[in-house]
């Protein structure tokens, strides 16, 4: 049961976006983007602490402002471009234990850039990571391309060809190929132990729950806000997408 469990909500958001600049704080529907997953978090009531890491002064205060904790800032080689985002979990993980004693027993991540994501997502990720043998369990999305069938990639004859193929199999329909699916920003739920002690999510068990497109909308370029300002303009954003 979550009520038996201490879970950690962490929210990254670095500064010096290239795509978007000042991106974690631009204003999407009349809020700052990281507010959405902070007000997200409040709303959950088995979650313990919300804990924003972020090296920006001015996303610190935003986020602070939003209701997040701020305990540390991130440190520069964590916010770099090439940064891998796994250390900056396990970063995380460590100073809020040094600082606060605090160890939780899950962790749920939530980017940012998933303004969209629903209670109801991230209690099927929690029912998911409860029930399944798993080390970590991540969002995903029906994917639109099939490495089997319309994903391409060079060879050494500098030839385009199938990214992956089936033994003695070739497939003419998208619809024969084998099942393969988006990872979406929308969450992680991690177990802490598992994230300090692996180099990434793939060396561990990795479970999936399957999110709408509409709530899977990762931001990270203009033409990704305009998207989003467009389905909240429209509508089509609510509780029951």
């Amino acid at each position: 049961m979550l009520k038996n469990k201490k879970i950690l909500c962490l929210i990254c958001a670095r500064g010096g976006s290239k795509g978007i600049p000042e991106k974690n704080i631009v204003k999407l529907g009349g809020k700052p983007l990281i507010t959405w997953s902070i007000d997200l978090a409040l709303q959950l009531d088995f979650i313990d602490k919300i804990v924003v890491s972020t090296d920006c002064n001015e996303i610190a205060s935003v986020a602070r402002l939003s209701g997040a904790e701020l305990p540390f800032i991130r440190p520069k080689e964590l916010a770099e471009d090439h940064s891998p985002e796994w250390h900056v979990w396990q970063h995380a993980i460590r100073e809020i234990d040094r600082i606060e004693q605090f160890k939780p027993d899950c962790l749920l991540v939530l980017p940012p850039t998933s303004p969209f994501r629903s209670q109801k997502d991230l209690k099927n990720g929690f029912d998911q990571y409860l029930t399944a043998i798993a080390d970590i369990v991540v969002s995903v999305k029906d994917s639109s391309r099939n490495p089997y069938f319309n994903m391409v990639e060079i060879n050494d004859n500098n030839c385009a060809e199938l990214c992956k193929k089936l033994d003695n199999s070739q497939i003419h329909r998208r619809q024969d190929a084998p099942t393969v699916y988006d990872m979406t920003t929308v969450f992680y739920i991690a177990n802490p132990d598992f994230v300090l002690n692996s180099d990434n999510m793939f060396q561990g068990r990795v479970q999936i729950v399957k999110v709408p497109d509409i709530r899977a909308i990762d931001i990270d370029t203009p033409l990704d806000l305009k998207y989003a300002e467009f389905l909240i303009h429209s509508g089509l954003i609510n509780e029951n997408n």
